[in-house]
């Protein structure tokens, strides 16, 4: 389970969509994905819903409307809910938190393997 955000942590989230996908992924998609920044490290919880079984699931590095190379693997939520850490280079968690709209969450699937539902990360006010 990962950890809580208390007022130490910073949080990331964004709702995903297939519509965000480029190009569009599972028109029916959508999900969402919360991220405490703690330690070094990114706790999250990643859930999915109207989509096929999620093979693989990551951040992207690129804004919206581009497609970039993976920055951080996420386990795939392949019943529709993924949790837990991922050790995070401490130069790639300062970018992330510094412009997150330049980062993306997406959850692929054998029916679309690019990419079935998509967000750009944002900042949460804690």
């Amino acid at each position: 389970m990962p950890a809580k955000a208390d007022g130490h942590s910073q949080m990331l989230m964004t709702g995903l969509l297939g519509a965000n996908e480029v190009p569009e992924g599972d028109p029916d998609g959508r999900g969402q994905f919360m991220g405490w920044v703690k330690d070094g490290q990114l706790c999250y919880r990643l859930m999915v819903n109207k989509i096929d079984a999620a093979t693989m699931a990551h951040i992207h590095t690129a804004p919206a409307g581009a497609n970039g190379p993976v920055a951080v693997p996420l386990e795939a939520p392949a019943t529709g809910k993924a949790e837990g850490c991922a050790d995070v280079d401490a130069d790639l968690l300062a970018a992330m938190l510094a412009s997150p709209a330049d980062y993306y969450v997406n959850v692929h699937n054998a029916e679309y393997p690019g990419g079935a539902v998509r967000g750009q990360l944002m900042m949460h006010g804690m």
